[in-house]
């Protein structure tokens, strides 16, 4: 925590950027450190979050990698989940987003296929609405793991002062 609110405006910037890709949420995180903890920080995020218009989702999303699921799925699989991406863009015209930290590495493929089934359904209103909160979750879980709280999730966010290519490459 000292390390990000004493950092220069531009790295903290930078390294909120790995988290959510929207500028305009990690300069309002940024501008108002410090944060007395992770708590604080947090709900800072969640309140940047929540406030992020049409034009700043699309740009957090045009950036968003796909969600990583275990080496090794079957071929059959790995087609099925391409044909779902493929439809969810083409309904929504963005790429699909889920927060699946915490699933069984086992459980994911079935996760993401049932949720994206499920969100086909939605409106494209809903379907904002649900991949705003995604994203406010994913940026959350890279936000703890970039301080130090990663567990035993890797994170798509480099630590504090590293750069993006110091990351390791997953997608959620």
């Amino acid at each position: 925590m000292e390390h990000f609110n004493t950092a220069p405006p531009d790295e903290a910037r930078r390294a909120l950027l790995a988290c959510l890709r929207s500028p305009r949420w990690a300069r309002r995180v940024a501008a108002h450190r410090p944060y007395p903890d992770l708590p604080a920080l947090l709900a800072a995020a969640d309140e940047a979050a929540y406030d992020l218009g049409m034009a700043d989702l699309a740009e957090a999303l045009a950036e968003e990698p796909l969600p990583a699921l275990p080496d090794g799925i079957y071929l059959a699989a790995s087609t099925a989940l391409s044909a779902a991406y493929a439809a969810y863009e083409a309904r929504f015209g963005h790429t699909f987003v889920i927060y699946l930290d915490g699933a069984a590495p086992e459980e994911a493929l079935n996760r993401v296929l049932a949720a994206i089934r499920s969100r086909l359904t939605n409106d494209p209103e809903e379907e904002r609405v649900v991949t705003a909160e995604e994203l406010r979750h994913l940026a959350r879980g890279r936000l703890v793991r970039a301080l130090g709280g990663a567990g035993r999730h890797r994170s798509a966010a480099p630590p504090w002062g590293a750069t993006s290519a110091d990351a390791p490459a997953v997608g959620a």
